[in-house]
């Protein structure tokens, strides 16, 4: 491996130790998105994709490719490269401490099943995921902590069908850890530990369309966040919950849920969280068919939104980052609700932003939201063009959600179908997650 050599900073700009700790870093490796994570460093460090590829013993064409890889399997000897070539700190690109020479020695893709199988040892630390978390309680909670947020990284390009099995088994080993725990700090830092991952099992259930274990999931988290006493975690999990609620028609319980997630906060509310309660409100008030509660609520999203720069990062750790891409999505979500397709289409620039194409669930539900405006415009091609590849992203990654919110956009359409939308039919038939 080349040695390489890193270029002076300019006045202000922010020395090799300091540009790892950065929002979009930070918030890149959060989501596994290390190809993302090398090129933000690569970039600001001013070195050229030339440079680093032969540093790395790779051509430039392969480290553009890197670059873009998005949410996948990395192969761990050239993560070890670049983390050397750049200083990074190992966990920033999903290795275990000490690993860089140890992956250096080695050259094959990270196996996805040994990822699950292992994924404490490829977890980032916990100052990294939570960098604010206060009472340290059992040191034990960091390390389950750890693992979920590995668990959470492969979310976005694994079925939930694979990973729901370890996160129930694993959920079920910190509940064990929690009962057994001797002290209430420690039984305060696992059942914090246990929320989150409930919360992440619900989600799981969720994406499976399988509501009912997703409410019941959804239910253990709060009840552990209350063992926890933790008010922030407590509102983000009734947050969570509400938005399963809204989703699936049940509005009053999910403005309920809100409310009462405002109430256990208090004041004052750290800008993240008000951000992101108020997106949820406001796409509660969206489907009650409140045109201005939601543009109210989206106004204080945006408000809140901007302040969150200004602040130091608040205990949140749960929500890894709300941006004004974000807010643009959950403006999305409500014009769909009101059948504004205006709003959707002047937010969807702004909405693929931040990383959301890095996490393949969460885009192809944006594009079916997108394809319900395009009905509403009365752009039929654009609207079954945009469901189809949203459908072969569900059917790829076994997502019920996705499939039922492709057959809603499908079942919007009457009468005689046209060609496009009979092809539409063809792909889902037979297709039952």
């Amino acid at each position: 491996m080349r040695a390489l050599t890193l270029a002076a900073p300019v006045e202000g700009e922010q020395m090799s130790g300091e540009i790892w700790r950065s929002a979009p870093v930070l918030a890149a490796s959060r989501a596994g998105d290390y190809g993302r994570v090398i090129a933000l460093v690569r970039t600001t460090l001013r070195i050229s994709q030339k440079s680093l590829a032969e540093a790395c013993g790779l051509t430039q064409s392969s480290l553009s490719r890197l670059e873009h890889r998005g949410v996948r399997a990395y192969n761990m000897q050239t993560l070890a490269q670049a983390a050397a070539s750049l200083r990074l700190p190992p966990a920033l690109l999903g290795l275990a401490e000490g690993a860089v020479n140890d992956a250096a020695r080695k050259d094959s893709d990270v196996d996805r099943r040994s990822f699950l199988a292992g994924a404490a040892a490829l977890a980032a630390p916990t100052s990294l995921i939570h960098p604010a978390v206060g009472d340290p309680g059992d040191p034990r909670a960091a390390e389950v902590r750890a693992v979920t947020a590995a668990y959470r990284r492969l979310d976005g390009a694994v079925p939930a069908r694979q990973l729901v099995e370890p996160v129930r088994a694993h959920l079920r080993l910190v509940q064990e850890l929690a009962q057994k725990a001797a002290g209430s700090a420690a039984r305060r830092s696992l059942a914090a530990a246990g929320s989150e991952l409930a919360s992440f099992a619900a989600w799981l259930s969720w994406d499976m369309a399988d509501r009912g274990s997703a409410r019941v999931w959804y239910g253990t988290a709060l009840a552990s966040a209350q063992q926890a006493g933790d008010p922030l975690l407590w509102a983000y999990q009734a947050g969570s919950l509400a938005q399963l609620e809204a989703d699936t028609g049940s509005v009053p319980e999910a403005v309920s849920l809100l409310a009462k997630a405002r109430k256990k906060l208090g004041k004052p509310i750290p800008a993240i969280a008000d951000a992101w309660l108020a997106s949820l409100e406001a796409q509660a008030y969206a489907a009650l068919n409140d045109e201005r509660g939601a543009a109210e609520a989206l106004d204080r999203c945006e408000v809140a939104t901007e302040q969150i720069p200004h602040q130091m990062s608040p205990p949140w750790p749960w929500v890894f980052s709300f941006t004004s891409a974000k807010v643009a999505r959950a403006r999305i979500t409500c014009g769909v609700k009101l059948q504004r397709p205006a709003w959707v289409f002047d937010a969807a620039p702004l909405a693929n932003e931040g990383g959301q194409a890095s996490h393949a669930k969460r885009s192809a539900l944006l594009m079916l939201d997108v394809a319900d405006a395009h009905l509403d415009a009365g752009q039929m091609d654009a609207a079954f063009m945009l469901a189809g590849q949203a459908v072969e992203t569900g059917v790829e990654l076994r997502s019920g959600r996705i499939v039922d919110r492709a057959r809603a956009v499908r079942n919007r359409v009457g009468g005689s179908a046209p060609r496009l939308v009979r092809e539409f039919d063809a792909r889902l038939h037979g297709v039952y997650l």
